[in-house]
């Protein structure tokens, strides 16, 4: 581990990498992508610049939810490898300096875990207080479906022992009765076995939904946080330097309360940040940007947002107005096979129609807002989806790596591969790939590895404050980062059109501002407002070079 990786909040200066498994690398021909097949990509990614992957699930499972549905939470499914691969997974990510992220699906099991396959069974099962059961279907009624496009109720009757069983997900995913000790215990050991084989962070899915009470809307209950609380107080003194991270769809005031005190989690999502992105880049106004970090409260000093513009789900729009989802599907998704649930399930550029510039800016904007950002596997070069796979599965294609067969994902007979790679003109592997993209300097992967580069130059961006600056065109989107008496100047550009903006950066008079790529230096800051141009969706990082160092002082750190 390098240095910077030895320090406590590691977290906060990480460029995570999201993969799921089996859409990665396939190593021995079968078509599923596989550990032995990531490792072999360990240095692509370490020469990507990121710093931590984050792994979607790869134990046991029927693969009904492509993983979440879990059947056995310490064995690796088949396909994927076993646990062998798993710690030599690890220890050569640590060898390139690389965090390891997984998987707590706290929430939830699958129904063909051994303890529903036992608690369905009969009433004296000893797992039967494992799950939430129910005589009849109108309990807990004030609790919203979540994914109200396949479930028309959080209950699913069980014929054998004649009662509902509760689920805020798939059917074929039971909640964990979290009122019930055993099951606190069992997640404790759970968390205990993957620290213990050398994970550095575990994301925990669902988190504000473990406990149910009537009359609420069983969101973000007392009962959670005091649970959430007990497994960072064992997981610091079991695992100190280990890090937890949220998945909370909420809005940022409720996700407040997932932090505690530094004694819950040490990051968490913001999801409503990133509809609100390409609401901006839409409508080429800063105000949807500007208006969610203004509604989003101060962290504690230990705890981080962690940002992203697209994953392995679908661009949820939960946490937007009915007008602005409205707006953001005759946009996005005019045909109604990319929408899905209350979201949108497309690929980053797609959405982008395509426009480098675009994808750039966007780029731009998720390395240099506040927070931890998040780069979803394939989006660094541009790669498309399917909107005729079912569920999500449009979004979750073979990663292409060069023009041969398969798109390098995989030797195997291309009816055997988990899912059809892309093949249109567009977006189709002969196109989009790897091995075509390391040979051009200005690709999108290497436009986007030197971003990354530059931005792990400066820990403003890891670290610093954010203070957005309010000119009178809106179209420019400016803000400073700082740390440390380190000041960066960013300005996104969201309109088609070149645009020109004045900023006051007085306070910074008699410094020089000095564009981070390529240390070319614009004019002195004075007391009147300083003029820039900045190309459609172009956008400048610029370093504020104090007066009282030295003209080649890079500014870095």
């Amino acid at each position: 581990m390098t240095d910077m990786e030895q320090d406590p909040l590691w977290y906060k200066d990480v460029i995570i990498y999201e993969i799921p498994l089996k859409s990665f690398f396939d190593a021995n021909g079968d078509g599923i992508g596989d550990f032995p097949g990531l490792i072999e990509k360990l240095d692509y990614i370490s020469n990507l610049g990121v710093t931590a992957i984050w792994l979607l699930p790869f134990t046991d499972s029927p693969l009904k939810d492509d993983g979440y549905d879990i059947r056995d939470y310490f064995s690796v499914y088949p396909p994927y490898g076993n646990l062998a691969d798993v710690r030599r997974f690890i220890e050569e990510a640590h060898k390139r300096g690389i965090r390891v992220i997984t998987e707590l699906v706290v929430n939830h099991t699958s129904d063909t875990h051994p303890w529903f396959v036992s608690a369905r069974s009969t009433r004296a099962s000893p797992f039967r207080d494992y799950y939430v059961w129910s005589d009849s279907p109108e309990k807990y009624r004030g609790t919203r479906i979540i994914f109200s496009d396949s479930e028309k109720s959080n209950w699913t009757w069980e014929p054998k022992t004649r009662q509902y069983y509760w689920h805020r997900f798939f059917h074929h995913q039971p909640d964990l009765n979290f009122d019930n000790p055993k099951v606190q215990d069992e997640i404790l050991n759970i968390v205990t076995f993957w620290f213990s084989l050398g994970v550095d962070g575990l994301r925990c899915d669902a988190v504000p939904y473990l406990f149910e009470r009537e009359g609420t809307n069983c969101e973000n209950l007392p009962e959670t946080h005091a649970f959430l609380k007990r497994l960072r107080k064992e997981v610091d003194r079991l695992f100190p330097g280990r890090m937890l991270l949220a998945e909370a769809n909420q809005w940022p005031r409720d996700v407040l309360p997932y932090f505690g005190n530094e004694d819950e989690f040490h990051m968490a999502y913001h999801f409503p940040l990133m509809p609100r992105l390409f609401i901006a880049i839409a409508q080429g106004d800063r105000k949807p940007i500007v208006e969610i970090l203004g509604q989003t409260p101060p962290i504690p000093d230990s705890c981080q947002w962690t940002i992203f513009l697209r994953n392995h789900d679908e661009l949820t729009l939960e946490m937007v107005s009915d007008q602005e989802r409205d707006y953001l599907w005759s946009y996005y998704a005019k045909d109604s096979r990319m929408r899905l649930n209350l979201g949108i399930r497309r690929r980053l550029a797609p959405l982008m129609q395509n426009d480098r510039r675009k994808i750039d800016l966007m780029h731009s904007l998720l390395l240099t807002l506040p927070g931890t950002p998040i780069l979803y596997y394939g989006d660094e070069i541009g790669m498309g989806d399917n909107v005729h796979l079912g569920d999500r599965n449009g979004v979750r294609t073979p990663m292409q790596w060069s023009s041969d067969k398969n798109g390098g994902f995989s030797r195997a007979d291309p009816s055997s591969l988990y899912s059809p790679p892309i093949q249109n003109p567009v977006y189709g592997y002969h196109v989009v790939n790897v091995e075509s993209q390391v040979r051009f300097p200005t690709s999108p992967l290497n436009m986007l590895r030197q971003m990354i580069q530059v931005r792990q130059g400066f820990r403003i961006f890891g670290r610093g404050s954010t203070t957005i600056l309010h000119p009178k065109n809106f179209r420019v989107f400016a803000y400073l980062r700082e740390s440390d008496g380190k000041v960066g100047l960013i300005l996104n550009n969201l309109s088609d059109a070149t645009e020109s903006v004045l900023l006051d950066l007085s306070r910074f008079d008699g410094y020089t501002p000095v564009e981070m790529f390529s240390q070319s230096e614009f004019p002195k800051i004075r007391k009147h407002p300083l003029h820039f141009t900045v190309s459609p969706y172009g956008y400048f990082w610029l370093y504020l070079q104090p007066p009282d160092l030295p003209s080649d002082h890079p500014g870095s750190s």
